[in-house]
C-alpha cells in the first residue's frame, strides 16, 4: 500500500520556519498501532491523518474557497482559504487572572529575574500565560534560554501543560506585529512549540482587551519563527490565519 505524505511548514511564507508538519492522506482507516508508526517514523511534533468521510468527494477540489470541515478527536475544526492564507476557525478561549506567587518558582524557571506584568491562567487548555514587562524588547523573549526539566520540576500537579511567555509588540516596527510569545510544552514532549494555533485563542482573547484591537497581528518567537493573523469574532469565536508551504511531497509504502 502507498500513501500520499506531505511535510508542510505551517505560519510560515517560505521553507524551514512556521511549524513543521505531516500529512498523510487515507483511503481508509487504518490499524491503530500505524497511526503511531507513522507518526514516529515522521518525527515531527504533528501528524495529520486525514480521510475523507464521504468517499465521493474529491480532495482537490475546483472550489478552493470553501470551507472545509475535519472531525477531529477534539471535534469538528473549520478552515478556509482567504487569498494565500489559511484560517482556522477556533473558539475563543479566555483566560484568568492568576496569583504569582502560587506559580512562583515555576515563573521563575521560565523567565528568571525578568520583571512580570501579568500571569494568567487558562483551564480548558492547562495553560499558562506569562507577560513580561512592556519595558522589554522582542530580542529579550528571543534570548530565553529555558530549561524544559526545570518547568516539569516546578509543575507536577497536572494543572499546567504548556506555558507561555508574552510580549507587547512594536507598532513602529516593520511588520508592526502586536504582540510576540513563545509556547513550551514539555509536558507533552515538546521543549518548545515552533508554532502555537491553539495559544493564540488565548493570548488573541487577552491581547485585543489590552490592545482594543479585534484584528492583530502576532509573531510566535521560537527559533523557526512564525506569523500568524489574529480575529476576534462577535459569535465568540476567532480566526487564526498563516500561510503554509509545502516543502517535501511522496508516497509512503507500507
Amino acid at each position: 500500500m502507498e500513501l500520499p505524505v506531505f511535510t508542510v511548514d505551517s505560519f510560515s511564507s517560505g521553507p524551514f520556519s512556521g511549524n513543521p508538519a505531516a500529512v498523510c492522506l487515507l483511503h481508509s482507516e487504518l490499524q491503530d498501532d500505524l497511526y503511531q508508526k507513522i507518526a514516529a517514523e515522521m518525527n515531527l511534533s504533528e501528524t495529520a491523518f486525514i480521510r475523507k468521510l464521504n468517499p465521493t468527494d474529491d480532495f482537490h477540489s475546483e472550489n478552493s474557497n470553501q470551507t472545509l470541515t475535519f472531525e477531529t478527536l477534539s471535534g469538528a475544526l473549520r478552515a478556509r482559504l482567504d487569498g494565500d492564507y489559511i484560517v482556522m476557525d477556533l473558539p475563543i478561549n479566555e483566560p484568568i487572572a492568576q496569583d504569582p506567587k502560587e506559580v512562583k518558582e515555576l515563573i521563575k524557571a521560565a523567565v528568571g529575574e525578568l520583571t512580570v506584568q501579568d500571569v494568567l491562567y487558562c483551564g480548558s487548555l492547562k495553560k499558562i500565560i506569562v507577560r513580561l514587562s512592556d519595558t522589554y524588547e522582542r530580542h529579550v523573549l528571543e534570548s530565553l534560554k529555558v530549561d524544559p526539566q526545570s518547568l516539569m520540576r516546578c509543575e507536577t500537579t497536572g494543572k499546567v501543560k504548556s506555558l507561555v511567555v508574552t510580549l507587547k509588540g512594536n507598532p513602529a516596527g516593520q511588520p508592526a506585529y502586536d504582540f510576540y510569545s513563545r509556547n513550551f510544552a514539555p509536558w507533552y514532549g515538546v521543549p518548545e512549540d515552533p508554532v502555537t494555533g491553539s495559544s493564540h485563542t488565548v493570548l488573541g482573547s487577552y491581547w485585543a482587551e489590552k490592545l482594543g484591537k479585534l484584528k492583530m497581528l502576532a509573531f510566535q518567537c521560537s527559533p523557526r519563527g512564525g506569523e500568524l493573523k489574529v480575529s476576534l469574532r462577535e459569535d465568540g469565536r476567532v480566526d487564526v490565519a498563516g500561510r503554509a508551504v509545502i516543502v517535501l511531497q511522496g508516497n509512503l509504502r507500507l
